[in-house]
C-alpha cells in the first residue's frame, strides 16, 4: 500500500534513477494508473516489455515503485504500483554535493522535456477534445516580484490546493464517481529570472 507522503529524494542513485527518461514516463504512467503490469506499461510508452520490465525493476530497487496486490486470476503478472504520493527534491539537500546538484538538473531537463511535449500534444490535439475540456483547460503566466519566502510559501499554498483537488478526485474515483473524468496535467514553474 502506497503512503500518503511525498518522498524526499536525497540520494545520489536514487536521483539517478528516476533521472532516466524512460523510468520517469514510467513512473508518471503507473502515478496516472495506480496500478499496472510491465505490459500494461509498455503498451502506453510504447517500448519492449522486457525493457519496461527491467526499468520497473530498478524503480523498485530505490524504492520508488513496489510490488502491488496481483489482479490475475492465475497471478502470473506482476503488478506493481507508487511507493508514496510523489516525491520531491529539495536545494538543502544538494547543497556541497556536486554529483547531486548536477543529478538533479539533468532530472529537470528530463521532467521538463515530458512536461513540454505533453503541453505540445494537448495543443496539437486540442481540436479533438469537447469544448468543454477546451475552455477548462488553463495556460497562464504571472511576473510577480517577490521575495524568496513568498515564493516558497506560494508554491507551498499551490500544492496544498492541487493536492486537495486530487484527493477529492481519488476518493470520488474510489466510490465509483468516474463519469466525466480524464487524466488532467498541471505544471507549475516558479523561479527567479534577471531580464
Amino acid at each position: 500500500m502506497p503512503t500518503s507522503d511525498n518522498r524526499r529524494i536525497s540520494d545520489l542513485g536514487t536521483l539517478k534513477a528516476i533521472a532516466h527518461p524512460l523510468r520517469m514516463r514510467l513512473y508518471r504512467a503507473l502515478f496516472v494508473a495506480r496500478t499496472a503490469t510491465a505490459s500494461q506499461l509498455a503498451d502506453q510508452v510504447d517500448e519492449a516489455v522486457s525493457l519496461v520490465s527491467y526499468h520497473l525493476r530498478k524503480l523498485a530497487d530505490h524504492g520508488l515503485i513496489e510490488e502491488a496486490e496481483t489482479r490475475s486470476a492465475d497471478g502470473r503478472e506482476r503488478w506493481w504500483q507508487p511507493s508514496s504520493y510523489g516525491f520531491s527534491i529539495h536545494d538543502e539537500d544538494l547543497r556541497d554535493a556536486p554529483e547531486l546538484a548536477a543529478a538533479s538538473a539533468a532530472f529537470g531537463r528530463t521532467v521538463h522535456e515530458q512536461r513540454a511535449l505533453m503541453h505540445h500534444r494537448f495543443l496539437d490535439e486540442r481540436h479533438t477534445w469537447p469544448e468543454e475540456w477546451r475552455s477548462a483547460s488553463v495556460s497562464s503566466e504571472w511576473l510577480p516580484r517577490l521575495t524568496a519566502a513568498e515564493l516558497a510559501a506560494l508554491g507551498e499554498e499551490l500544492d496544498a490546493v492541487v493536492q486537495k483537488y486530487d484527493q477529492r478526485a481519488r476518493a470520488a474515483e474510489a466510490a465509483g464517481d468516474t463519469e466525466g473524468r480524464e487524466n488532467v496535467a498541471v505544471h507549475l514553474h516558479g523561479f527567479p529570472y534577471r531580464g
